[in-house]
C-alpha cells in the first residue's frame, strides 16, 4: 500500500494540519492501492498564503527565465514517465500501454507547446502605429487555483500548470482525489526542476472541501477548473462573491456527422475514438449521426467493431480498454444503458453488466445503440463510458439541427469528401472545436467549448492568455 499523506506547500512536503485519510481504489481490482490525506481549511490557507507570498517575485521574473524552468520541467518529466504511467494506470484504470503513450505523452506535448508559444508571445507591445506612446502589458492574473479531474489527469495538470507558469501566476493545484498519485509525482518534478518556493503548491482534497475553499478564498485571483457542469456551476457560485476570474472546461456530447461520401474507415474510426480511455473523455464522439443511405451499413460496421474491442485489467499490456474509474461511475453507466433499452433504442452491441469473464472490477461492455432519437436520455446526457449512440439523418440541414440540439458545445466531428460541405459544417456547428475526416487539431490549438461545455480556452497562446490580465498604458516613456 502506497502512503502519500503529505502536501507540497512552499517548496516542502508538509503533513496535513488534521489527518483525514482517504483510500485510493484500483478500479481493476476494487482494492485500495494507496492512502492520501484530504486537506482542510488550514492546509488550503497555508498553500494560498505561500502562493500569495511568492507572487511578486515570480511576476517580476523575466519571461525567458520562467520559460527556461518549464523547459527544465520537461526534462525531468521525461525521466519519470514510467512512474507517471504506472500511477495513472493503477489509480484511474488506463491500460498501461495507453497510459505510457497517450496519458503521459499528453503532458510533454502541452508543455512543449507552451514553451513554443511563450517564446514568441509579446508580454509588452505597442497599441499600434496610431498611438506611439501607448503600450499593452500582459501580466499575470495572480494566484490561480487549479482544480483537475481524474480522467486525463496529466493532460489537464500540464494544460493549467504550463500556462500559469509562463504567464507568471503562482498556483495551488487540487487534483482529483480519485487520481492523486500522478499529481504528487508531478509536484516532485516541479521541485526537481527548481521552481522557486511557493510558485507551485499542491493540496489534496475533495470538491466540497478544498475545491470550495479555493473557489471562495479571498486571496485566490482565478480558478481554472475541468470537470462536470454541476461542479462548474458550484465553483462559479462560490467564486462570485469575490468576483474572481473563472475558467471552466466542462462536459460534452459530441456529434460525429457521417455523410454518405465519408471515407470507408470513418465509422470504425468513430467507434474506436468513442471507446478510447473507456469512453471517459469530455470530447468523445458519443453521438454518431449517419446519413440514411449508408446508415444500415454503418450500424453493421459499428456493431462489428465494438464487438472486437477487448476489455482487461489496466496493468496488462495490450490494446484493450480498462475499467471505468469507480463504482459510482460504473453504476451511473449501467443505469444509462438500461435507460437506453427502456426508451426504445436498439441495442446492437454490449449492454448491462460486466463483460464475460469478470465478476470484479469496474468493467463495462463496449456498447452501441442504434435507431436512437436525439431526445432519448442516452443522446442528451454525458454517459462518460464506452457507450455509442447512433442516429440516422436525411439532409445536411437536419444533421446540423440534431448536432446543435444539445446543451453542450465542446467538440463535433464531420466525415465527408465534399470540401464545400466541410466548410459549411465547420461554420454551422456550435462547438469550440470541429475535427474533420479524422485529422487531429494542430499543436497549440485551443481546447474549450461553448454553452454548458464551459468558457475559456486551454493550450498554446490561448491557454497562456487565459492566465493574463491586459493592462493599457498611455504616455509610455521610450527607452
Amino acid at each position: 500500500m502506497i502512503e502519500k499523506r503529505d502536501f507540497y506547500i512552499n517548496g516542502e512536503w508538509t503533513a496535513p494540519a488534521l489527518a483525514r485519510d482517504f483510500q485510493v481504489v484500483d478500479p481493476s481490482t476494487e482494492e485500495p492501492c494507496a492512502v492520501i490525506s484530504l486537506g482542510g481549511q488550514a492546509d488550503t490557507d497555508a498553500a494560498v498564503a505561500a502562493a500569495r507570498a511568492a507572487l511578486p517575485g515570480w511576476m517580476a521574473t523575466p519571461p525567458e527565465e520562467r520559460i527556461a524552468l518549464v523547459e527544465k520541467l520537461i526534462e525531468v518529466y521525461k525521466e519519470r514517465g514510467e512512474d507517471l504511467a504506472r500511477a495513472i494506470s493503477s489509480e484511474m484504470g488506463a491500460p498501461i500501454d495507453m497510459a505510457r503513450t497517450q496519458q503521459v505523452g499528453a503532458g510533454i506535448f502541452h508543455l512543449k507547446n507552451f514553451v513554443r508559444a511563450a517564446k514568441t508571445f509579446e508580454f509588452e507591445r505597442p497599441l499600434g502605429d496610431h498611438a506611439p506612446n501607448d503600450r499593452i502589458i500582459h501580466e499575470a492574473v495572480g494566484v490561480a487555483a487549479l482544480i483537475t479531474p481524474w480522467n486525463w489527469p496529466m493532460n489537464q495538470i500540464t494544460l493549467k500548470v504550463g500556462a500559469a507558469a509562463v504567464a507568471g501566476c503562482t498556483m495551488v493545484l487540487k487534483p482529483s482525489e480519485q487520481s492523486p498519485l500522478n499529481a504528487m509525482i508531478f509536484a516532485e518534478l516541479v521541485d526537481a526542476a527548481g521552481f522557486p518556493k511557493g510558485v507551485f503548491n499542491l493540496v489534496n482534497g475533495d470538491g466540497p472541501g478544498v475545491g470550495t475553499q479555493l473557489s471562495e478564498h479571498p486571496d485566490v485571483d482565478m480558478v481554472s477548473f475541468t470537470g462536470s457542469p454541476r461542479a462548474g456551476t458550484a465553483i462559479s457560485k462560490a467564486a462570485a462573491d469575490s468576483l474572481k476570474k473563472v475558467h471552466l472546461e466542462l462536459g460534452g456530447k459530441g456529434a460525429n456527422v457521417i455523410f454518405e461520401d465519408a471515407d470507408e474507415k470513418a465509422v470504425k474510426r468513430g467507434v474506436l475514438h468513442m471507446m478510447n480511455n473507456t469512453g471517459q473523455s469530455c470530447n468523445a464522439p458519443s453521438r454518431m449521426l449517419v446519413q440514411r443511405s449508408v446508415y444500415d451499413q454503418a450500424v453493421e460496421t459499428a456493431t462489428d467493431v465494438a464487438s472486437k474491442v477487448t476489455v482487461g485489467p489496466a496493468g496488462d499490456e495490450g490494446r484493450h480498454i480498462g475499467p471505468v474509474v469507480n463504482e459510482v461511475q460504473w453504476t451511473k453507466i449501467q443505469d444509462l444503458i438500461q435507460k437506453g433499452i427502456d426508451e426504445g433504442a436498439r441495442l446492437v452491441a454490449g449492454g448491462t453488466g460486466r463483460p464475460e469473464g469478470f465478476n470484479k472490477g469496474y468493467y463495462v461492455k463496449p456498447t452501441v445503440f442504434a435507431d436512437a432519437t436525439n431526445q432519448m436520455t442516452i443522446a442528451r446526457e454525458e454517459i462518460f463510458g464506452p457507450v455509442l449512440t447512433m442516429i440516422p439523418f436525411d439532409s445536411e440541414d437536419e444533421a446540423i439541427e440534431i448536432a446543435n440540439d444539445t446543451p453542450y458545445g465542446l467538440t463535433n466531428y464531420v466525415q465527408t469528401q465534399d470540401p464545400a460541405r466541410l466548410r459549411r459544417m465547420a461554420r454551422a456547428l456550435r462547438s469550440g472545436m470541429v475535427e474533420m475526416n479524422g485529422q487531429s487539431r494542430g499543436a497549440g490549438a485551443p481546447f474549450g467549448g461553448m454553452k454548458q461545455s464551459g468558457n475559456g480556452r486551454e493550450g498554446g497562446v490561448w491557454g497562456i492568455e487565459d492566465f493574463l490580465e491586459v493592462k493599457a498604458v498611455s504616455g509610455w516613456a521610450a527607452e
